[in-house]
């Protein structure tokens, strides 16, 4: 659940959407408001109706509310995420998958590293990928007002995906609505997706993809200091979550195991 969500700051307006609440009570008025809305914006019956059907997940709310990994020291937090396992299996699989790698490098720019890097830590390389309704807890998050402007943008990415046959009403995320291998939001799969992203090879694509839409140099560094670490900012705002990729993505390309 580390994906891009963490890109923007809390938001207590909703420029063009139905009115934000705080609780559950509120959420099937609010629905209705939002589906005229989206009607009026060219969302089709089949996402419409998608949007009716979904529940208000308090699961998403708390999980909103208790992000505490992103407040650990660098040391502790690669001890919770597991890091010598990703980096040791990363390794492993960069070994395994060297045709899919250097095919990804070919096109992109962007080496194995940071790529498996992100897969290791988002969903123990596609073990992981969450039993949440996601556009329940999309719907949710637009609905409250902690920061229902990127979740509204989220949203409406969302019902395109559906209304395309792309996603289902019953497609299932982690809490914040983060979907495949390495954990896109609905608006990054409209804008870098690369195919079904529950497949491994289409979801390391579409996060290269995303690496060389925001920049990514190919060759170039990318820990702290370095040209495409920005690249990595623009994936989570989480500084530990940044240095961590970026340390275990070095060990993984070849940097020693033990180095800082």
């Amino acid at each position: 659940m580390f994906a891009a969500v963490a890109v923007v700051a809390s938001s207590v307006g909703q420029a063009d959407a139905a009115q934000c609440g705080s609780g559950p009570a509120g959420f099937e008025a609010w629905k209705r408001e939002f589906a005229e809305e989206a009607r009026a914006k060219g969302i089709g019956a089949t996402a419409v109706g998608a949007l009716m059907q979904a529940n208000y997940a308090s699961a998403t709310i708390a999980a909103d509310r208790g992000q505490r990994s992103f407040g650990l020291s660098l040391d502790q937090f690669l001890a919770k995420r597991g890091a010598s396992t990703i980096v040791a299996r990363g390794r492993s699989l960069k070994r395994s998958q060297a045709a899919l790698f250097a095919s990804i490098e070919q096109r992109y720019g962007v080496p194995p590293g940071p790529l498996i890097a992100i897969w290791g830590m988002e969903t123990g390389f596609g073990s992981q990928r969450g039993n949440q309704n996601m556009l329940s807890s999309i719907a949710t998050l637009a609905y409250d007002c902690r920061r229902p402007e990127f979740f509204t943008d989220q949203l409406y990415a969302a019902l395109k995906l559906i209304d395309r046959g792309a996603l289902s009403a019953g497609t299932r995320g982690s809490m914040h609505g983060e979907i495949g291998q390495t954990q896109f939001m609905p608006k990054n799969v409209l804008e870098y997706g690369t195919g079904n992203l529950d497949i491994a090879a289409n979801a390391l694509s579409s996060t290269a993809n995303f690496f060389k839409a925001h920049g990514w140099r190919a060759g170039a560094g990318y820990q702290p200091g370095e040209p495409n670490f920005a690249v990595i900012e623009a994936w989570n705002a989480a500084q530990v979550y940044q240095t961590a990729i970026a340390l275990m993505g070095r060990q993984i390309d070849g940097g020693d195991v033990g180095e800082r």
